[in-house]
Order: C-alpha cells, then structure tokens, then sequence
C-alpha cells in the first residue's frame, strides 16, 4: 500500500481528493487526509476504506513529522506560506512533494537539498500557475520545434461565475478568497512589455488599462495587468519577445466600475477605521467623502466620482447597499479593504444553486519561415455544484495527477520545480481533457500588438 499524504481540506482539495480515491485500488494507494478540522477531512473521505481523516496541525512539529516520515509523498494544499516547515521535514525523510503554490524565495533556496535526496518538489501545478504554465509551454514548444520565433506572448485567467448564475449588475460573484479579490492589483506596479517597450502601470491607474477579447460561445471579457508580467520571461524563454503580457478576466464593464473603489480609497488595507464596529455601510461610504453641510451622501458621491444622472455605475453601487443607513458593518478594528469585503459578501457570494467558471485564453505571436501567425488558445470549465466547484477541479486535479505520476516514476527530474518540461505537461494535459479541461486553438495572422482592442 502506498500512502500520500494529504494536507489540507478545504474547498480547492475535492476534486483532488475524488481523484486519488477513485484511483485508489487500481494504483494500490490509502490517503490520509489531515485538517485542522477533522470533521471536515472525514467529509472529504465520504467513508471510503482507503482514507483516513485525522485532526492536524501544521504547528505541532511532532505529529508533523511523524505523518510526513509514514508517507511516500506530500500533497500541501496548505496556505502557501505554511509549505516550508513541510518541505523541510520532506527533505529530511526523503518525500516527494506536491503544491500548487507559487515558489518562494525560501522554498527555491532548497533546491540544491532536494537534487541532492533525488526528490521532486513540484510547485505551481494547480491552475494559474499551473495549467497555465503547461499549456503555454505546450504551445510555445510546438512552435519552436517547428523553427518558429515567438513574437507576443499573452496569458489570462479568471475565475468567474457561470452564465447561468450570472445575475447581479457587476457579473461577478466571489469564486475564490474574496480577500485576495479586494486587494488585487496592490503591493506594486504592473509591468509588461508591448512591442518592444517596457511599460508600467501603477495601481491607481490600473484597472483603466484593459484589453478585450471574444470566447467563442461565452461573449466578450476584459484583462487587466498581472503586477509582473516579466516573472516568467525567462523561465519561459521569453527574452527575445516583443510583447509579454499576463493579466486576470473580468467581464466587460467590471473593471471601471471596481475603479469607483480604488478611486475613493475603499481598498485600502494598511490602516484602521475607527468605530468600524458599528459604523452603517452608509457611514463607510460618506467616511471617503468630503464633508458638506447640506448635501447628500448620494450628491457628494456622484460629484466625486463624476457620475451621470444615467450611467450604469450609479446603479451598480446601489445593488451593493452602500447607501443604507440600516446595515451594520459589524467588524472590530477592520481596515477599510476589510470592511468593502464585507460589504461585497452581502451581494456576490455564490447560492447554493450557484455555479462558477474558469477562463483562460492565450495569445501566441509567432514567426515561421518568413510569414507570421497567431494561435488563439482558450479554455472555459464550468462548474458542477458548490462542492465540485470550477475552481477546485483545475486546482486540484493537475495536483492530484502530478502526485501520481511523481510516486510512478513518471515524472523523475529532481529538483523544486514547476511544470514547464514535457515530462510534466503532456500527460497532464491529455488526462485533464478527459475531464472537460480542454483548450481549443485558433490559427490567424499575427499582425503586431492591436491596440484598437485596449480600452483607454
């Protein structure tokens, strides 16, 4: 019996977990499941014989290690910031390791450990990054096997809800940590490159800057600027492109009417505001407003802002109750980024019937014996309910398929790695196909960078 360790059960470990299990017998394998709630890693099992929950902490280095020393491989599905005590004690058994979290500084730094034990830690092989990586990857080899040199290079991902439940006036619902949501875009500067020239895009002018681009049989979206686009240049192979460009989906119109927010301050996460325990979502909205003895909140929000007695926006800012007196915001000490996710609970959580979307489209510029092309490649996968969620399947199926064919042999370079070589990617790929993660390519001519398809 091969055991793998699983640590972590929250809503991205389903499908994962369903993988393992429905593989189980055939590949001679027992899962035990550790969270910090066992009542929720006992769920997860649905009782199977070949699974066993059991309540763990991360913090409790004795029950750490035992767990880790009886597995033959790690599954961290832990907050990226927790991985690193796990990846020490993995290499201190010799474990194999598998997350789907970006690879920090202090997790690269033990890449000469890992080689030396012949172990795989394999990082940023969930969704973005992860699918990401390895169909960008499959495309872009494809070209240079072919002779081609590529020219753009653009990637976009969102997590999105489905057409059916798409609702409310901001087509958006909360399909992941609305936290992460509320704060996207800060800490920096995006930076990219367009047809040759660097080019920089701070915060408060960040969600002004959006590029459109058509899905076949689910409409228009909008990008926005990644903070660093240029991350991956060279892991890619990239040096030599003209433009390289990563950014997140929204549907159209989201990203002027998320700006209203930016513009007032309402993300804002480094300090806090006072009596935010009892302040009204209307108190919170006037708090961003200049003081005036007469008029109204509503008035002194239009003038700021600048907005039309008939535009849209207005109407998207009243769905959201942020004029109403009644509503509590109900938050000890909270910032004001803290407070708006609050505020957005209220009207963009999924209901039960609910269903989410994940989007992904990239944009390949390339040229091949004197003629250029463009390859459109895109991938939409719908969820199933709220438990087998869009999001849990692209995150956690590549991990659970990676763990698999790292404790086969499979995939045997050593090393604290993400998927970029054919050893990872192409199986990957083709097994997540069979479950509806698919990406459909489009050949056209490459033209240059179209700027008549970026918003002002």
């Amino acid at each position: 019996m091969r055991n793998i360790l699983i640590i972590g059960a929250g809503r991205s470990a389903s499908s994962l977990i369903d993988y393992l299990l429905n593989k189980s017998e055939s590949e001679n394998l027992h899962l035990t499941i550790g969270d910090l709630s066992v009542e929720l890693a006992q769920r997860k099992t649905k009782g199977h014989e070949r699974a066993t929950a059991i309540a763990f902490d991360i913090f409790n280095e004795q029950q750490r290690k035992e767990e880790i020393s009886k597995a033959d491989i790690i599954i961290s599905m832990l907050p990226a910031h927790l991985h690193f005590e796990v990846a020490k004690d993995c290499i201190t058994y010799r474990k194999h390791m598998v997350t789907a979290s970006y690879i920090s500084p202090a997790m690269q730094d033990l890449d000469a450990q890992v080689k030396e034990n012949n172990l795989v830690f394999m990082n940023e092989i969930g969704l973005d990054p992860g699918i990401d990586h390895m169909s960008a990857m499959k495309i872009i080899n494809d070209i240079r096997n072919k002779g081609g040199k590529i020219l753009l290079f653009e990637s976009f991902c969102g997590g999105l809800v489905a057409p059916e439940s798409d609702n409310n006036l901001w087509n958006y619902k909360f399909t992941w940590n609305p936290r992460n949501v509320v704060l996207a875009g800060q800490g920096g500067t995006a930076k990219f490159i367009q047809e040759g020239t660097y080019k920089y895009i701070p915060y408060n002018k960040l969600f002004r800057r959006t590029e459109f681009m058509d899905v076949e049989g689910y409409g228009r979206f909008e990008g926005y600027a990644n903070r660093d686009s240029l991350k991956y240049r060279s892991i890619y192979g990239l040096d030599d492109a003209l433009t390289l460009y990563r950014g997140t989906l929204r549907r159209v119109g989201f990203s002027k009417s998320w700006n209203m927010f930016v513009q007032l301050g309402m993300t804002d996460d480094t300090y806090i505001m006072e009596n935010s325990e009892t302040m009204s979502y209307r108190d919170f909205t006037n708090s961003f407003l200049p003081y005036h003895p007469t008029d109204s909140v509503e008035l002194k929000l239009r003038h700021i802002l600048n907005i039309d007695q008939d535009d849209n926006q207005w109407e998207k800012l009243v769905d959201l109750d942020l004029f109403n007196p009644n509503k509590i915001v109900g938050l000890h000490n909270a910032t004001p980024a803290q407070i708006l996710e609050k505020i957005l609970s209220d009207r963009w959580t999924l209901g039960p019937d609910d269903k989410d979307m994940i989007v992904m489209y990239h944009k390949i510029g390339y040229e091949l014996f004197g003629e250029r092309h463009q390859i459109d490649a895109t991938m939409v996968c719908l969820g199933e309910d709220q438990t087998y969620t869009a999001m849990a399947k692209t995150v956690g199926l590549p991990v659970a398929i990676a763990a698999l064919q790292i404790l086969n042999g499979n995939i045997n370079t050593p090393g604290v790695q993400l998927p970029i070589n054919k050893e990872v990617y192409l199986p990957i790929l083709k097994e997540l196909e069979e479950f509806g993660v698919v990406f459909h390519e489009k050949q056209g001519s490459y033209m240059g960078y179209n700027i008549n398809n970026v918003a002002s």
